[in-house]
């Protein structure tokens, strides 16, 4: 049997929230009829005993039960995404009449224009995304799909994420154009926390994330969609080990994010129309952040008949906050397995490290920052084993400091 990762578990699990139902066994009957694919394009289906055990699995334990052996090919770079293609397919729409139908003619159109590159995206990979996810068909026939509105009861049960296009700012290398990345509750509306980025890449998302993380707590669910930041290893990761479900809009379904896009909605009518200070992103941000807390979150909501910071409150006695510890930024570490030598040591990007304590022969979790290694910290297991240091051999050949009163005699 084909070894299930932990990301397509967590889209399993993510689907069953939002399967129709009224019970978790008809939801969990209706999502063993659905066939997933995992972030490799292997497909999967899996029946109702399988998925009725990683759900109690999860409410039991957490999400970090649902941990796999590593998987053989861990590294190595993903296949493309769909909403990749659905990208490459919008740029290049324009240039045929009507709505294009021969796929030949669009990859190799894609190509051309160089928004895809043969040797990432074979046309029979091309051909059979765009079949998949219907991204030739009218938006007006992929998204007239039945809807019903919904809310969580609580606040923190479940947040919605998305990027937003921003203004251009004045930035080192010229002028640029800013990404918003925003995570709003679904319950109160609160903006957990949004910021301006010149960049929209995945540290910028785990900055924005941790923001998120220390101002309004832990949510039990990320509502996201399917771009490639959102479906990265080290947010996958992240969300594993705050026991966070990361749950995946279908594909050219951003109104399936209603409120998050609601939100932009607001920023552009009401922020971005103002008279704003664009020399530098830290300037838009401290305008924005004035405009969030001031404005958004402490000025009436329509739909909630109050202020979504007074909302927010009511459920505080319920908010999960990350507990006080100085490991607390080894959440946001980019995690990878190594195996440490008879040595007692193992090699990170070229470097080799001590592990801190006898590990001989042990496969060992390796935690580490993604711009930088300066700190590596080992897990054995699940548990904490402490910072690695650089190998220093010359130091390993000094034998060992004699006690002063032998020393003395």
């Amino acid at each position: 049997m084909k070894r299930v990762s932990p990301y397509l578990k967590m889209r399993v699990l993510g689907a069953i929230e939002f399967a129709p139902g009224h019970s978790i066994a008809e939801r969990i009957r209706h999502v063993s009829g659905i066939v997933f694919t995992d972030e490799n394009d292997q497909r999967f289906q899996f029946t109702w005993r399988t998925i009725q055990t990683w759900y109690s699995r999860y409410k039991k334990d957490g999400i970090t039960s649902m941990h796999p052996r590593t998987r053989a090919d861990k590294g190595t770079t993903r296949k493309v995404q769909p909403e990749m293609i659905a990208e490459a397919i919008d740029v290049v729409r324009p240039q045929f009449h009507g709505n294009p139908k021969n796929l030949t003619a669009v990859y190799r159109a894609c190509i051309e224009r160089g928004v895809l590159q043969p040797e990432h995206v074979a046309r029979t990979t091309f051909s059979r995304l765009v079949k998949r996810y219907e991204l030739l068909k009218p938006d007006a026939e992929t998204n007239d799909r039945r809807r019903l509105a919904f809310a969580k009861a609580h606040a923190n049960e479940m947040w919605q994420a998305d990027t937003m296009f921003g203004p251009y700012v004045t930035a080192a290398h010229g002028k640029v154009q800013s990404k918003l990345i925003a995570f709003i509750d679904d319950a109160s509306r609160v903006c957990c926390h949004a910021q301006f980025f010149v960049a929209e890449n995945t540290d910028t998302l785990i900055a924005a994330l941790r923001a998120a993380l220390y101002k309004r707590g832990v949510p039990d669910s990320l509502y996201v969609d399917n771009g490639s930041i959102y479906a990265s290893k080290e947010i996958t990761q992240i969300c594993a080990r705050i026991g966070c479900l990361l749950c995946h809009a279908p594909v050219r379904d951003g109104a399936a994010k209603g409120k998050v896009e609601r939100f932009f909605r607001t920023v552009r009518e009401s922020f971005l129309t103002r008279a704003l200070d664009l020399g530098s992103i830290d300037a838009l941000n401290r305008d924005f952040t004035r405009w969030v807390e001031d404005e958004y979150n402490a000025k009436d909501h329509r739909s909630l008949g109050m202020r979504p910071i007074d909302r927010f409150g009511l459920d505080l006695a319920r908010i999960r906050f990350l507990p006080p510890s100085e490991a607390n930024d080894e959440l946001f570490f980019v995690e990878e397995e190594r195996t440490v030598m008879a040595d007692n040591t193992f090699s990170l990007k070229s470097t080799r490290y001590e592990a801190p304590r006898d590990l001989r022969s042990r496969k060992v979790q390796v935690r580490f920052e993604r711009r930088a290694t300066g700190r590596v910290v080992v897990y054995f297991k699940g548990e904490r084993m402490g910072d690695a240091r650089p190998l220093d051999r010359v130091a390993n050949d000094r034998p060992p400091a004699r006690n002063k009163k032998e020393h003395s005699s």
